[in-house]
């Protein structure tokens, strides 16, 4: 938290392949763990409902009591780094949500985002959001047809 940090910044609900299922854009000022309960809902009615007991894996900013009743109460189960100790990460290993945070800041109207309005901003994180699932989906598509081989050809 940088209380003195102009823009804006997102907090983003992904899938475990890095798809971005929900995101709430905020001030930069602002601390995250307020933002995770929209954050929550909103991903929840984009793809809806969240499953039950899905796990949920937060950075340290989430180490509060506040937070681990929140998630309880939707029924997620919290994997949570400690504050004061090491990422529970090996090294070389990074969070999906930062690989999606690096995919959000491939598109460069993102990282330089000069917008004043909400709802601007907004458009531009969701049409980077479709553009990374898109990207994700062609991806799983060329793999799987790479796994299943190719299709017979036509007589």
């Amino acid at each position: 938290m940088d209380r003195g940090k102009q823009g804006t910044k997102r907090s983003t609900a992904v899938d475990g392949k890095g798809i971005p299922i929900g995101s709430i854009s905020a001030a930069a000022n602002r601390h995250d763990s307020p933002l995770l309960v929209p954050t929550l809902e909103h991903a929840a009615t984009s793809v809806g409902g969240l499953p039950e007991e899905a796990s949920i894996h937060l950075d340290r900013a989430y180490d509060s009591l506040l937070t681990r009743e929140r998630l309880r109460e939707r029924s997620l189960i919290a994997e949570i780094a400690k504050k004061g100790q090491p990422a529970p990460l090996r090294s070389g290993q990074r969070w999906v949500s930062e690989r999606t945070n690096s995919w959000h800041k491939a598109h460069k109207k993102l990282l330089w985002c000069t917008e004043r309005v909400g709802r601007v901003i907004d458009f531009w994180v969701a049409f980077s959001e479709v553009v990374i699932i898109v990207r994700r989906l062609i991806r799983e598509g060329w793999m799987h047809y790479r796994w299943e081989g190719r299709p017979p050809r036509r007589p």
